[in-house]
């Protein structure tokens, strides 16, 4: 199955245009979606799972035209969203079998066990019977992915998951995660660009509603290659660096400020070839954008 997403915009009443012609392509797999907060990320989210309406644009899931014929769509569809609402005093097990039901599922002992694997699945069937209001953050978020793939969906959409969590909590999310995005297509709406660098063989960057880079994330870091320089200097001489190069990022180490600098060659003394990663073309791509719409 493929997700085709062509010339999609969305304004919003009070003028911000959240999708600006947005067109990108996804096949089986997890598909990394990053950007910074504010890029339109969740609105592209709320749109392909059919929560709202574009003013322009397709989107097609296989033979689906999901704008004509949302509720085939919905069918086909698991979404977590960003923020979601569980009842604190019913059980996992409870609220797992209640939204079974409303998927569909209404045979008692197929529901049963669709809830049972779905508990063993995400780490859950030994405080099946506990309250979702003890729940810790990444407990609730692996049971909001059970939620959403009680309807066997072959398209699923995660926006923002591990924002919050303690890192034992997101490593297991994103494992549950890197494991259902096997077989199905599976869209990764993050800020984080190590979910994105640990999960995802498909990626784009998009910033005010608009894609900047899609490719996979082997390829944009090898066009880094060669051309990346590391240099640790001081708060002082930190306005004279960025006035004098093309600055990717500044970041302190032990109090110590390190700056990544674009360049085709080495920019002078102090400088160390540094070998790209993915944060490097997070920030590069964005400065890049920045760059443009200032000319």
């Amino acid at each position: 199955m493929q997700l085709d997403i062509t010339g999609l915009s969305k304004t919003y009443p009070n003028g911000v245009r959240a999708l600006d012609d947005i067109s990108l392509s996804m096949g089986t797999g997890m598909f990394g979606l990053l950007g910074p907060n504010g890029a339109g990320k969740s609105t592209l989210m709320r749109t392909i799972a059919t929560l709202q309406l574009p003013d322009a644009g397709s989107v097609r899931f296989g033979d689906i035209d999901v704008l004509a014929n949302p509720d085939a769509l919905r069918r086909a569809l698991g979404y977590l969203p960003q923020e979601f609402g569980l009842y604190p005093n019913l059980s996992a097990e409870v609220t797992l079998d209640h939204f079974a039901t409303m998927k569909g599922v209404v045979d008692r002992r197929a529901r049963r066990e669709l809830v049972g694997a779905l508990l063993h699945q995400t780490n859950l069937f030994d405080v099946r019977a506990k309250h979702v209001g003890t729940f810790s953050g990444g407990m609730k978020q692996r049971l909001g992915i059970a939620i959403a793939l009680a309807g066997s969906p072959k398209l699923l959409i995660v926006d923002e998951p591990t924002a919050g969590l303690d890192p034992t909590e997101r490593h297991r999310f994103l494992n549950l995660l890197g494991e259902i995005g096997q077989n199905i297509v599976v869209i990764l709406s993050t800020h984080i660009v190590e979910d994105v660098r640990e999960l995802c063989n498909a990626m784009a960057i998009i910033n005010k509603g608009r894609v900047i880079v899609a490719e996979r994330p082997g390829e944009i870091i090898g066009r880094l290659a060669g051309k990346l320089w590391r240099k640790e200097t001081s708060k002082a001489e930190l306005p004279e660096l960025t006035a004098a190069h093309q600055v990717i990022s500044t970041q302190l180490l032990a109090g110590v400020p390190v700056v990544h600098v674009y360049a085709d060659a080495n920019p002078g003394p102090g400088f160390e070839a540094r070998d790209p990663d993915l944060e490097d073309v997070y920030f590069h791509q964005l400065g890049l954008a920045g760059q443009r719409e200032a000319a």
